[in-house]
């Protein structure tokens, strides 16, 4: 018995550390890519754009760290420009999905009824389409503007954020603390800021770093594919698409952003399962 009582919090002291690790691990990835993104055009000082067509396929050297492409662009500099585009985006659409997706969860728990019969419908039939579909729609609605895509990635996301808010939140509104405010006339402001968003903020952390990693992923999927943003904008996807044809006399053409997009995958990942074990 003593083994056994010893050996429980010594499982759950083994998972703590694991996940510290874990989010640790996530924070130091992103942080890196973070920092190439911001700091890595300063860096190179090479404009993204620029042809040099006598240097084509230029293998990695001094002169250009991850050599260059078919058209002797520099693929370091093409590479920290489509870092900061992938983040940015992805981040800006996963925090703007969270933002209706959490405040229409919470407004169905909180009512319930019609509303939350109609709010769920939606959801559910938002749920049922591939988010990938909706994100396709809108780049062939709007073709090669940033801001389609940016729409359709947040509309694909929203969904989550509406299912655990409202299963989140309806325990926290029904217990004691949330009545005795309630009874003491605190509004629906006082609410959500004291007691609804310091319940939901862990999980709600899990689910934006999910919802980046998502957001990450379809937008290299649709530029892999030639619906995303435009030539000769860096972007991930578009610049694997660009250089199969000549992986196999340059494969750090494909390398280079495939090990990118691992990363920030891998990162936000990190971050979501941390998340999720705690």
């Amino acid at each position: 018995m003593s083994g056994g009582a010893f050996g429980v919090p010594a499982l759950a002291a083994l998972a703590s550390r694991r996940a510290a690790w874990r989010r640790r691990a996530g924070i130091g990835v992103l942080a890196a890519v973070a920092a190439f993104a911001l700091l890595g055009p300063l860096w190179v000082g090479v404009d993204p754009a620029r042809q040099v067509l006598a240097d084509s396929l230029v293998a990695p050297g001094a002169a250009h760290w991850l050599g260059t492409d078919v058209l002797g662009r520099d693929v370091l500099a093409r590479l920290a420009h489509a870092a900061r585009l992938s983040l940015g985006l992805a981040l800006v659409a996963a925090v703007t999905a969270a933002v209706p997706g959490v405040l229409l969860g919470i407004a169905a728990s909180w009512h319930g009824g019609r509303l939350e019969r109609a709010l769920v419908m939606l959801a559910d039939t938002v749920l049922a389409l591939p988010g990938l579909l909706l994100v396709l729609l809108f780049a062939a609605l709007a073709p090669g503007r940033g801001e389609a895509l940016y729409v359709g990635l947040a509309l694909s996301l929203w969904v989550e954020y509406f299912r655990v808010a409202r299963a989140a939140s309806r325990p926290v509104l029904a217990g004691d603390a949330v009545q005795a405010s309630r009874l003491l006339g605190f509004g629906p402001g006082y609410v959500l800021r004291r007691h609804l968003l310091p319940a939901l903020a862990p999980v709600l952390g899990t689910l934006l770093a999910f919802g980046a990693a998502q957001a990450v992923l379809a937008l290299a999927a649709l530029g892999f594919v030639g619906v995303g943003l435009p030539p000769p904008t860096p972007e991930l996807g578009s610049m694997m698409t660009e250089s199969l044809p000549h992986y196999e006399e340059a494969p750090w053409l494909v390398g280079a952003p495939v090990a990118l997009l691992m990363m920030l995958v891998l990162g936000m990942m990190l971050l979501a399962g941390d998340g999720e074990g705690a």
